[in-house]
């Protein structure tokens, strides 16, 4: 018996808006836009936003890039010898500290050298990065200032689920939000994993993203 061919979807890029106006605000992450918004009249002139994956530090980081003439670099990326070129603007930001993936000494190198010059700085990471190998640069570490950016309310979550939609041009009907909402694990990264599943699977079968649609799709996964 002939197999029907399957419809593909095409993985397509959705760029997201790191614009202030698209930031959606809310309890979460109050505390972090509060810090961002606060420039350049922050207590120290170091900081670092911890918080899940996609829960928005990203978002903030380049937010305050824009605002601070920051530059912007990948922990993973840093060397020693670009240290000081990457703070020839007075601020830096360097992206997603994960234990074991940086080199600590270039870390080291421009903790000290940053607050020589009074430079800026704005860290990211998902959990706050006190655990290295180089004692003083644990110290160094310790005495910034942490910012949390926590799991998403049911507003922000139902909020973030409309922009995601709308990110891939998706006019979404409320009751599908409500659906969704009430079943989708509480964090930034698993309500971006469903909508980008949800859009796929809706391509591949040429059907309308509806309540509906939704229901058969989350019950097919559960079986």
């Amino acid at each position: 018996m002939p197999i029907a061919p399957r419809q593909l979807a095409l993985a397509l890029d959705h760029p997201e808006s790191f614009a202030r106006e698209d930031f959606l605000s809310g309890p979460a992450n109050a505390a972090a836009l509060a810090l961002i918004e606060a420039w350049p009249a922050w207590p120290h002139r170091s900081a670092i936003l911890i918080g899940p994956e996609g829960s928005g530090k990203s978002h903030l980081a380049a937010i305050w890039a824009q605002n601070a003439g920051a530059r912007q670099v990948a922990a993973r990326g840093l060397e020693e010898a670009m240290v000081p070129a990457a703070l020839a603007t007075g601020a830096l930001v360097v992206e997603d500290l994960a234990p074991g993936l940086f080199d600590e000494r270039a870390l080291f190198h421009l903790l000290n050298l940053a607050r020589e010059d009074d430079a800026y700085l704005l860290l990211t990471a998902r959990a706050a990065p006190h655990d290295v190998s180089i004692p003083d640069l644990r110290s160094r570490l310790r005495a910034l200032p942490v910012i949390a950016l926590a799991a998403p309310d049911d507003t922000l979550l139902r909020a973030l689920l409309v922009k995601l939609f709308a990110d891939r041009q998706l006019a979404v009907d409320e009751s599908l939000i409500s659906y969704l909402a009430l079943r989708v694990d509480r964090s930034f990264a698993a309500a971006r994993r469903l909508v980008g599943r949800l859009d796929e699977e809706a391509m591949r079968q040429k059907r309308p993203l509806t309540r509906t649609f939704a229901a058969e799709f989350l019950r097919t996964r559960r079986a």
